[in-house]
């Protein structure tokens, strides 16, 4: 029988291949006067004991042990690229009574046919450790050269380039889809996780797993990799962050908010059982200060009601339903009683535009700050450059080097921030347009068909979450700084202020 082995599906495709292998071995097995009955074949690694080829033809000759059989492999690299690896597998074979033979090399039991054999497997395992050395090497200068070399991220593919060679571009429709994920859980529209996975399971064109379902692990992974923000950083390879060639879906400072967001305490709690049913599950607490929970009931006819109720045991409303209608009920009128009136809209417009202005002003300000942040920084990279010369242990060492890495990805950040200071903003109206929108009507997202539409109303009306019983409704609710702006402003007989303002007029000398 003949076995061939690769260690990747391109190596079967080009080269020295699986076909090629099987053809030197057919070659070899009637020039010996050998019947040929079976052939098998692994796509692994040559360090790997456990291989489904090479399982699958060692319990076909235990499953023949009475006959005589020889296993013809093109070169001793073939069998293993491990020294312990060798030796194993070649005890494996003799114990089920083949003999190994190759065209390449003379196995025998002799000390010198052993010696030889020994060598030639210690040679493979060096040759299989130096390619992977190079290739790691490789790797990490592509690196430090901005390039990607990892498999593309969920939201890219890798395209071939005369300038660049293989460089990642956006993959539609993912990457638009995870952009808006990203940029969503930065801002906080997506409160948790648990949400951007909601969110991204709703999408069809997304790129599910096997059993048509979004891991947590896989939004873990999108939130937390900067190749996102068009940077690269490997800190197993001293790789630290840096620009790379490719376009990021998000800037460096949004992802820096997703990372702050991620280590942060969420407003509502993180839960995975949030549904259509029951959208204020999480986001509204009972008198106790607990979350309230949810439900269905079956009546006496097999009806089902839906209820929200308090399980905190020492708490005077525990057990108590509170029927979804009343509580979604009260809650869509409280937010119908913040709509404003058209008188106010515009004061609201002017408001909002004057701090708009207030914060996109200053801009010189602001990026010399960073510079001078910057300079800070390498300042204190300097410092820690001279203590790690002379750093004796191998604690203090490593603290070092992690204090200086983390001294390296502050200052790109700042960099990115002052490249960034000087570029033209949107206008007013193109900003905030949504938040607008939302103040003038804040009934609309509650009433859309879309859960997330209804969370955010609730995080967008409210600083903390509002508390609520079946007998006094809700408690007075804490209220977002603009909701507040909304009922503390009254613009019934007022006017406008004219030029010469409120001071009495001076007479000019």
């Amino acid at each position: 029988m003949l076995y061939a082995r690769v260690s990747t599906t391109k190596q079967s495709k080009e080269g020295h291949g699986i076909a090629s292998q099987i053809t030197r071995c057919r070659e070899f097995a009637g020039y010996k006067g050998l019947e040929v009955v079976e052939t098998f074949t692994d796509e692994r690694s040559g360090s790997l004991i456990d291989r489904p080829g090479m399982k699958a033809m060692l319990d076909y000759l235990r499953r023949r042990k009475n006959g005589e059989y020889v296993v013809v492999i093109d070169d001793i690299s073939r069998l293993a690229r491990s020294i312990s690896a060798h030796i194993s597998l070649r005890t494996a074979i003799s114990k089920v009574g083949a003999e190994l033979l190759s065209p390449s090399i003379e196995f025998g039991e002799d000390p010198d046919s052993v010696l030889i054999e020994n060598v030639l497997a210690s040679i493979s395992q060096h040759h299989a450790q130096k390619n992977g050395q190079t290739a790691v090497n490789r790797m990490r200068a592509r690196l430090l050269n901005g390039y990607a070399v990892f498999p593309a991220p969920v939201g890219y593919r890798y395209e071939k380039t005369e300038l660049h060679g293989k460089i990642l571009v956006r993959d539609e429709p993912a990457a638009t889809i995870i952009q808006e994920a990203l940029e969503g859980f930065a801002s906080g529209r997506f409160e948790t996780q648990a949400e951007v996975q909601r969110f991204l399971a709703s999408k069809p064109h997304f790129p599910f797993t096997k059993n048509g379902r979004v891991r947590p692990q896989r939004v873990t992974d999108i939130l937390t990799r900067v190749a996102y923000a068009g940077y690269i950083e490997h800190l197993d390879w001293d790789v630290t962050l840096r620009p790379g060639h490719h376009e990021g879906l998000i800037s460096l400072e949004t992802f820096e908010a997703i990372q702050e967001r991620r280590n942060s305490r969420p407003r509502t709690p993180v839960r995975k059982d949030i549904s259509e049913d029951y959208p204020l599950r999480g986001a509204v607490d009972c008198e106790c200060g607990k979350p309230l929970k949810s439900g269905w009931s079956r009546g006496r006819h097999g009806k089902r009601y839906a209820y929200y109720v308090c399980q905190t045991k020492d708490c005077v409303h525990y057990a108590k339903s509170i029927k979804k209608t009343d509580i979604e009920g009260a809650f869509r009128d409280m937010l119908k009683g913040l709509t404003p009136t058209r008188e106010l809209m515009p004061v609201l417009f002017l408001a909002f535009s004057d701090m708009w202005e207030r914060r996109t002003g200053g801009i010189e300000q602001q990026r010399a700050a960073m510079r001078k942040e910057v300079q800070q920084i390498e300042r204190q990279a300097e410092k820690a450059i001279d203590l790690l010369v002379e750093a004796e242990g191998e604690f203090l060492t490593k603290n070092l080097e992690k204090r200086l890495q983390k001294l390296e990805h502050s200052k790109v950040v700042l960099e990115q921030k002052i490249k960034n200071c000087g570029r033209a903003l949107p206008t007013f109206e193109e900003g905030a347009r949504t938040a607008i929108q939302y103040l003038g009507s804040p009934c609309n997202l509650w009433d859309s068909e879309r859960l997330e539409d209804k969370r955010l109303a609730v995080k967008l009306a409210f600083s903390e979450r509002p508390r609520y019983t079946r007998e006094k409704g809700f408690l007075e609710p804490e209220f977002s700084l603009p909701i507040k702006l909304l009922t503390q402003i009254d613009v019934s007989g007022s006017r406008m202020v004219g030029p010469e303002g409120l001071e009495p007029p001076t007479k000019r000398l």
